[in-house]
């Protein structure tokens, strides 16, 4: 196991400026300079390490991803191939040709929530013609769009056409806001959560018009008994199914005759969900869901009875999870990853009672290979922090790489390794190393 030294020198070294290539690794800088607070970083991240994850034993600094072997609905083979004919002098010098297997890269992450002066600052940014929320995704546009396939939560509906915009307690957020995310390198986003019903239904269908518009697709709302139906979406030749639940609506209740317009989390409905998704024909199972204890990183009682009653059904192969605005721990439950909780990715916090850490977040990275028997191989989760730069036009830092860029003023470098800090103690032996 490497030392905790060693582990910050690998991480600074490797993450100094996102790009497309996930596998480069950038040159060891010369000097690492830790101010006396900074080094704190190093006994967090070494208290993250050591500290034993249940149902997982993971190396201190993700090299190769431990692979989970999920189900598949493509049956194994019942006999043995035929031999393979004898080489020829022209195919003697050439290797013979095996199955091409299917593999692909997903990214998640937390709560998309719309506080006043984010939409503030987004009209400052469209100079008073609209809204632009793009400058705020800068730093991770590259990240996000590295992977095949990127998925949001959103959890701020969209304003219905001709309505005033609102913040808290109840959204109304600008519709340009889905035009940011697809310009991030969002292909999806999960869009079940306690504000779904904050517009009623005339919310969810300008959230979900604005997003298709965008080019964005989503789960979690629907504008018509079709588009609650689970959808199947292609990614690198894999059949992948997004599922959204949410634990409530603040109160509010679906219409009686449209039960349909989002999802509240029942295990068995999603279990059922998840089954009937593989039946016609999905190879993967993704669920979102919207669920925790707000402001505690603690998982708590209900999620672990939720996540285990999932997991047990093995129709689902990966849960992520939103809702408490901080990050929480990430674990195998019944042999699934579950990331209960991403954090804000985007959002004004900390407010009120809510703490510092509501200002960190996550990019969490997935691979999902096909092996040689059909199944399908969920790779160990990475996780690249996130730190929202609320004093410059709530820029999202992705915090490693902005660590380790000489160009960051030192205050700011100061507020990443305190993110940094505060992320490790909770997922530290989750956290990218390449």
């Amino acid at each position: 196991m490497l030392g905790v030294g060693g582990l910050l020198m690998i991480v600074v070294a490797s993450c100094a400026r996102p790009g497309t290539d996930r596998s480069a690794q950038a040159a060891v800088p010369d000097t690492v300079l830790l101010s006396s607070s900074q080094t704190q970083f190093l006994d967090a991240m070494g208290s993250a390490i050591a500290r034993p994850i249940p149902d997982a034993q993971p190396p201190a600094v993700v090299l190769t991803p431990e692979r989970v072997v999920v189900r598949s609905e493509v049956p194994a083979p019942t006999s043995p191939p035929a031999p393979a004919p004898a080489p020829t002098a022209t195919s003697a010098s050439v290797p013979p040709a095996g199955p091409v297997l299917r593999h692909a890269t997903f990214d998640f992450t937390g709560d998309t929530l719309l506080h006043s002066p984010l939409v503030q600052q987004a009209a400052q940014n469209a100079g008073g013609d609209g809204f632009d929320f793009s400058p705020m995704y800068a730093e991770v546009t590259p990240i996000l769009s590295a992977a095949d396939y990127s998925i949001c939560h959103l959890e701020s509906p969209i304003a219905p056409p001709g309505t005033a915009l609102t913040t808290f307690p109840a959204y109304g957020v600008p519709a340009e806001i889905a035009t940011a995310l697809a310009g991030a390198g969002y292909d999806r986003c999960s869009t079940a959560s306690n504000h779904t019903l904050d517009k009623g239904t005339a919310g969810i269908d300008a959230t979900v018009d604005a997003l298709e518009a965008a080019g964005v697709s989503e789960a979690g709302m629907a504008r018509t008994p079709d588009g609650a139906v689970v959808s199947l979406v292609d990614v690198g030749g894999i059949s992948v199914a997004h599922l959204s639940y949410t634990f409530g609506f603040n109160g509010a209740n679906l219409p009686a005759d449209e039960p349909w317009r989002s999802n509240l989390i029942d295990a068995d409905k999603i279990v059922w969900a998840a089954a009937d998704a593989r039946a016609r024909g999905a190879d993967v199972v993704i669920l979102s869901l919207h669920w925790g204890s707000e402001g505690s990183a603690a998982i708590t009682p209900y999620q672990r009875q939720v996540a285990d009653a999932i997991t047990r059904a093995h129709v689902v192969d990966l849960i992520v999870g939103h809702h408490v605005h901080v990050i929480q721990p990430i674990e195998q439950v019944n042999g699934t990853w579950v990331v209960f909780g991403m954090g804000n990715f985007l959002s004004n916090m900390p407010t009120g009672s809510f703490p510092a850490k509501s200002q960190d977040g996550e990019i969490v990275s997935v691979s999902i290979d096909e092996q040689l028997d059909g199944t399908f191989a969920v790779g160990r989760p990475a996780v690249i922090p996130t730190w929202v730069d609320r004093a410059n036009g709530f820029l999202i830092r992705p915090v490693v790489a902005d660590l380790a860029d000489p160009t960051v003023d030192q205050a700011i470098r100061d507020q990443l390794y305190t993110s940094l800090q505060r992320t490790g103690s909770v997922v530290g032996a989750f956290v990218a190393s390449s």
